[in-house]
């Protein structure tokens, strides 16, 4: 029998036998209860545990033997591991059913489940972050082995040349050549995240203000979800919105000042990336702006300021470690961002202060670096890992702070909320 019917099949029958286990697990604590027994939990608490040990033990065992056979390479055939699955079920079910008496906390044992099914999907959270930290701090390393750590993060030139020949024994014609500064990449990530931020922060947080403090109701309820669609936008799309339409605008824009302006230029991705993350720092800040006791805005009232003067003075300086945390958070995301970058700022490592220029990020360098025809040992391909770690290291800086200001606001305003 195919895989797929076998899988099916096996589907089929345990659903079956939590149904049983359902049925007659109720039916035993009705039972019992209809006795005058005082029991611990309602009926259907009873029922509901019994599927977990009819369908529960078995899904486990499934999902082991599948790690097994793909990840492992063992060799267990399927209809063995599926059977046993089955065995395992028919066995949890009579054991379900044992449980159903009045001394037995169902309810308690139920939640006890849910509890540890929560705390395995956080520490699958937690090991997939370690994994790929570790992942990148092992290959980082094999880079640092290569070229000098402290060039790579105060080289001003990145040009990887033709580093590949050295992993190909042949590094005598033109390997050596290979230069691989880190600052004009890191210097155009903060340039175009900068011109972002300048952007997204004024008009998200007045979106915000304006959503709680000033919105009638209606306007509030059509406008916040038109504001909120900025973010599902796929990126790509304002890649070929900056690159057609901002980029040329900049250029003709510059042109009226006598200024020469590049095509492929820092400033039209920024501008298209701040609209990008609007909604993002509009949706945090308005969830900050609600937070603030209302306390607060009566009591300013009640002094005789104006409703301006009461969100300027009392709510925003209220309000600032939310907001602040948000904006870090929005930087974040701007670190992160490549699309947008490689279609309408170019892949030229450029140092320079001036916006109107082409230059490139961290992330663009990485799928360059990870994307070409070059082997992997070689130091163009291991850089990715390098330029990774550094730009993780500085985006989890900025999460830690966010999170530390986040805790600060919520404990600063805990008395007042309650």
């Amino acid at each position: 029998m195919p895989t797929n019917n076998v899988f099916l099949l096996f589907c089929a029958v345990l659903l079956v036998l939590g149904g049983v286990a359902f049925t007659l697990s109720r039916a035993k604590a009705a039972r019992v209860r209809a006795t005058g027994m005082t029991m611990h939990a309602q009926p259907d608490q009873y029922a509901w545990f019994a599927v977990l040990a009819t369908a529960g033990p078995a899904l486990l065992v499934s999902a082991l033997g599948a790690f097994a056979l793909l990840l492992m390479g063992a060799e267990i055939p399927t209809i063995y591991l599926l059977t046993a699955s089955l065995i395992i079920a028919v066995i949890g079910l009579v054991m379900g059913l044992n449980q159903v008496r009045p001394d037995f906390h169902a309810r308690r044992a139920i939640e006890g489940v849910i509890r540890k099914l929560l705390a395995a999907a956080a520490m699958i959270s937690i090991l997939t972050t370690l994994g790929i930290l570790l992942s990148i701090i092992t290959e980082a390393l094999r880079f640092f082995q290569m070229h000098s750590f402290w060039d790579f993060v105060t080289g001003t030139t990145w040009n990887p040349g033709a580093s590949f020949l050295d992993a190909a024994g042949r590094g005598d014609e033109g390997g050596s050549a290979a230069q691989f500064g880190s600052i004009p990449l890191f210097a155009g990530t903060f340039m175009i995240t900068l011109i972002a931020m300048l952007v997204a922060i004024p008009f998200g947080l007045g979106a915000a203000i304006y959503m709680v403090e000033f919105a009638p109701l209606r306007i509030r309820k059509a406008a916040k979800p038109v504001i909120e669609v900025l973010a599902g936008i796929p990126t790509v799309v304002y890649g070929v919105f900056a690159a057609l339409t901002v980029a040329p605008l900049v250029v003709d824009i510059a042109g009226l000042f006598g200024l020469d302006a590049s095509y492929s230029n820092a400033l039209a991705p920024g501008l298209v990336m701040g609209i990008m993350i609007i909604p993002f720092i509009s949706s945090l800040s308005d969830d900050v702006i609600n937070s603030v006791p209302n306390s607060l805005r009566e009591g300013a009232l009640a002094l005789g300021i104006t409703k301006a003067e009461m969100v300027r003075n009392v709510v925003v300086p209220a309000a600032a470690p939310g907001i602040i945390s948000a904006s870090l958070l929005a930087v974040s995301r701007a670190l992160g961002e490549t699309m947008i970058v490689v279609m309408a700022a170019g892949m030229r490592p450029n140092l320079t202060a001036n916006p109107l220029e082409d230059m490139t990020t961290v992330t663009v360098s990485i799928v360059a670096a990870l994307t070409g025809d070059q082997e992997f040992e070689s130091a163009q391909t291991l850089s990715a890992f390098a330029l990774g770690l550094v730009l993780f290291i500085v985006t989890l800086t900025l999460n830690v702070v966010s999170v530390f200001m986040i805790r600060r606001f919520r404990e600063k305003y805990r008395v007042n909320n309650l």
